[in-house]
């Protein structure tokens, strides 16, 4: 069985999206819809604009949704999922891909999210860091025993987990899993504390969004980050959508429990090849491969 998946924040690009423009008049139209619904020429930043500009979470988050959810739209009958998954923002893009949400629609909720963030991370100056080289149930108990506010909240893949929170709850605690013995902790160049308490100004926002948004029965399931299992029910995808912003995104289960219901190709939808590295750190046996037109 196939299963698409679909990157997060952190895989763009300067030139992202270009060669799908250059080539396809669909391609083309998506983008010129994506620039009049957003307000501002979204395609000439991912095309031209510098790292840092592409940096913007307002910027990033449209652009990486785009620059999967239109490939997935240009691969026409070659995209064939069985069933898809998206790492925290990429959820999104899975949505739109698999016609849960139309990507008008789509793109309006990602914009919101991007906007609702940022404005989260600016309530509460917060961070993010990588942990490496432990289990998870070590990084999960440093978390809970550390003063203020700090989460388990990526479970990227065995031995690699984000943890996310206030500044100085986030450094304390990557002194200490660095005496627990992590091979790693590593602050990220990240706006704020992404799926920690700290974004529940962002969920309150996003929630009203979500549900005056229209979803509908899925062509194929999704497996969600908050839940983790196939997922088709429409107020049930809602839901776990809501959720997914101050909850730990559950890659790595989401991952084994597709390995579980029969999935044994992964193909990567969008900038980036981040997600082909996680497959191949849970299972190696597994085929993987990045999407093209």
């Amino acid at each position: 069985m196939k299963a698409y998946l679909f990157p997060g924040q952190g895989a763009q690009f300067t030139g992202m999206g270009q060669d799908l423009y250059e080539a396809s008049s669909k391609a083309k139209e998506l983008f010129q819809h994506a620039n009049k619904t957003l307000g501002f020429d979204i395609t000439k930043v991912m095309f031209e604009g510098t790292p840092e500009a592409l940096k913007e979470t307002k910027v990033t988050q449209p652009a990486i949704f785009l620059h999967s959810t239109i490939l997935a739209e240009v691969m026409g009958d070659n995209f064939q999922p069985d069933m898809v998954a998206g790492h925290s923002l990429g959820e999104l893009s899975a949505l739109v891909a698999n016609r849960t949400l139309a990507f008008s629609d789509g793109l309006q909720l990602v914009y919101k999210r991007a906007l609702a963030m940022q404005k989260a991370c600016e309530i509460q100056p917060s961070t993010m860091a990588a942990v490496l080289g432990l289990e998870d149930a070590v990084v999960e108990k440093v978390c809970k025993d550390a003063e203020g506010i700090v989460v388990a909240a990526n479970y990227n893949c065995p031995g690699q987990l984000v943890i996310s929170g206030e500044i100085d709850a986030v450094n304390l605690a990557c002194e200490t899993l660095k005496e627990a013995g992590a091979r790693r902790a590593l602050l990220l160049p990240v706006g704020g504390a992404f799926h920690s308490p700290l974004m529940e100004p962002a969920r309150e926002e996003l929630a009203a969004a979500i549900e005056s948004t229209q979803f509908t029965a899925p062509a194929c399931p999704i497996y969600q980050n908050v839940s983790t299992t196939a997922v088709i029910d429409p107020s049930e995808i809602k839901k776990n959508l809501i959720a997914q912003l101050t909850a730990p995104v559950k890659w790595t289960q989401s991952l084994q429990q597709m390995i579980a219901d029969g999935a044994d190709k992964f193909v990567e939808v969008g900038p980036g090849n981040v997600l082909q590295g996680l497959v191949k750190k849970v299972d190696r046996s597994l085929e993987t491969e990045k999407a093209t037109i």
